[in-house]
């Protein structure tokens, strides 16, 4: 066997080693009910297998896959609410369920991602009849927010192809608006993606916990045990940033029973920068990072020490 495919072999028996040696996660929120999707080949349910299902090396056994709507734009407001130490913001996350403007944005972007995948054309009478007509006063701002999470999360861009029929396409949009080697190495949609959690687990302290990463993944369509158009199976891309060491995954301590949170891996930290990740958040919302007063302070002290470290480094 030639000695490149000895050495992929191994690298993919490492690899499936170790996501058979990561703690299981013990189940704490009931399932929804709905159908398994059987093209996933997937023990795990499509938000819908009876309670308690567990796969041992789980990060998502237990996460209730019904669709929270919560998005990084309702996270970042809900976490700007936190004192400048970074402690977790009190909002309830119940409360972001009740903006209708984001689930909207939630469901237009999960029936423009099924167009995407059937390569056709979508027009605006049809999205207006997707958010239903009733919001048709504020369908810029729901296509607004739209646009911005497909953009950033899933590298998409929503492009006008014909203006007298009002149609558009979904395309792939090359460049995200962050620098490192963080798009190099994983492409522009799934480095959209990693972004965007490495937000949620600032937004959080610095630390989120399984249960409330899984709640921003329903939001922008992604489920346990449903297989993604663009990031494939869920879990296995949750394994492979873990194995990458983009996040770190760790039992809560003291946690009883059993508790797990990721925080930022040594990579994350080496590849990019908090002040990166929150002007990735601020273009969601169509802003600017100071917008986020506290967790804007936050960036600065780390933008700062991450200065002060890389001059001593040099010496200087």
């Amino acid at each position: 066997m030639p000695r490149g495919q000895k050495s992929k072999n191994r690298s993919r028996a490492k690899r499936q080693q170790a996501r058979r040696e990561v703690p299981e996660v013990q189940p704490t929120a009931e399932k929804a009910g709905s159908s398994v999707d059987e093209s996933v080949g997937s023990s795990f349910p499509d938000g819908s297998a009876p309670q308690g299902v567990k796969t041992p090396g789980s990060f998502g056994a237990g996460v209730s896959c019904a669709g929270s709507g919560i998005g990084v734009r309702n996270a970042a407001g809900f976490a700007d609410q936190k004192s400048s130490d970074g402690t977790q913001a009190g909002a309830s996350v119940q409360h972001t369920l009740k903006d209708p403007i984001m689930r909207k944005a939630s469901v237009l972007i999960e029936f423009l991602l099924d167009k995407f995948k059937m390569k056709e054309a979508v027009t605006k009478s049809e999205m207006l009849a997707v958010v239903n007509k009733k919001y048709k006063e504020h369908f810029s701002e729901i296509l607004r927010r739209t646009s911005a999470r497909l953009e950033l999360v899933f590298g998409l861009e929503l492009k006008e192809i014909d203006a007298s029929t009002q149609s558009y396409l979904l395309v792939g949009k090359l460049g995200l608006s962050t620098e490192g080697s963080l798009s190099s190495n994983w492409g522009l949609p799934k480095t959209g993606l990693l972004m965007s959690i490495l937000g949620v687990i600032f937004m959080k302290g610095n630390r989120a916990t399984v249960q409330e990463v899984w709640q921003f993944l329903n939001g922008v369509g992604v489920y346990v045990g449903k297989k993604h158009l663009i990031f494939g199976e869920p879990e296995a891309f949750i394994t492979d940033l873990v194995q990458e060491n983009y996040l770190a995954y760790r039992q809560v301590p003291s946690s009883d029973p059993p508790s797990y949170e990721f925080l930022w891996g040594p990579r994350a930290h080496a590849e990019t920068t908090k002040m990166k990740v929150l002007e990735v958040l601020a273009k969601v919302n169509g802003t600017v990072p100071s917008a986020f007063p506290n967790l804007y302070q936050l960036a600065l002290r780390d933008q700062a020490e991450g200065t002060k470290k890389k001059s001593s480094r040099q010496g200087c």
